[in-house]
């Protein structure tokens, strides 16, 4: 029986650390696939394109809108990002884990057309932790610092709606722990109903049928 792929969406807040998380992931395990974004904003400093971002103008972004070539897409600070079909379906279809890495309105809309995708959200332990990474990364000023945390507090409204929920303390222990999360979908009930269905008709045929 061939192993379907699971759509994963992971979100969390600015400062979090959910990119150091996917990296490690996709280092430590095999089996999955992170999706890349398309977005209409500019490179930053060593990012690529088809690696961090698909970095297109906005033409191209409303032509794929239009062209309903993206499985959900939202405006932030003036730039377009969205999540391209393609790439997502042929994962799946080949029996990868699909991970989007997206925010909490884009994790809602996934939601609504793939009813199993597991939604995980990322944290650090404290709001303090959080405010101390953000000051950490030397590249944010004062007020950068303090329109994320707004957007933190937004986003904290959210958190309930989610599967699960992760503290990225320790990186590796995050890291194993979401693993296993996605392991333990896989045996759920709602995605073994083919599997059910396939030993009651084994069981009926070596009974000869069941009985009257």
């Amino acid at each position: 029986m061939d192993k379907k792929g699971i759509l994963i969406v992971v979100s969390g807040f600015s400062g979090a650390g959910k990119g150091t998380l996917m990296k490690k992931l996709l280092e430590d395990y095999s089996g999955y696939a992170l999706s890349v974004s398309a977005t209409t904003r500019a490179p930053r400093e060593g990012e690529l394109h088809g690696k961090d971002y698909y970095f297109i103008s906005r033409d191209e972004f409303t032509g794929m809108i239009r062209d309903n070539r993206l499985y959900e897409y939202t405006e932030y600070q003036n730039n377009y990002y969205g999540t391209p079909r393609a790439y997502v379906d042929e994962m799946l279809a080949s029996g990868k884990d699909v991970i989007l890495e997206i925010e909490v309105m884009g994790a809602e809309n996934i939601k609504k057309q793939f009813p199993d995708t597991v939604l995980v959200f990322v944290t650090p332990p404290s709001a303090e932790e959080l405010r101390r990474r953000l000051l950490g990364r030397g590249s944010e000023t004062p007020e950068k610092v303090r329109g994320r945390l707004m957007r933190a507090l937004q986003e904290a409204d959210y958190m309930d709606r989610y599967d699960y929920i992760l503290v990225n303390d320790d990186i590796d222990a995050c890291v194993k722990e979401l693993h296993n999360l996605i392991c333990t979908e896989h045996l759920r009930m709602s995605r073994r109903s083919e599997l059910c269905g396939r030993m009651k008709r084994e069981l009926e045929s070596l009974n000869g049928g069941r009985e009257q």
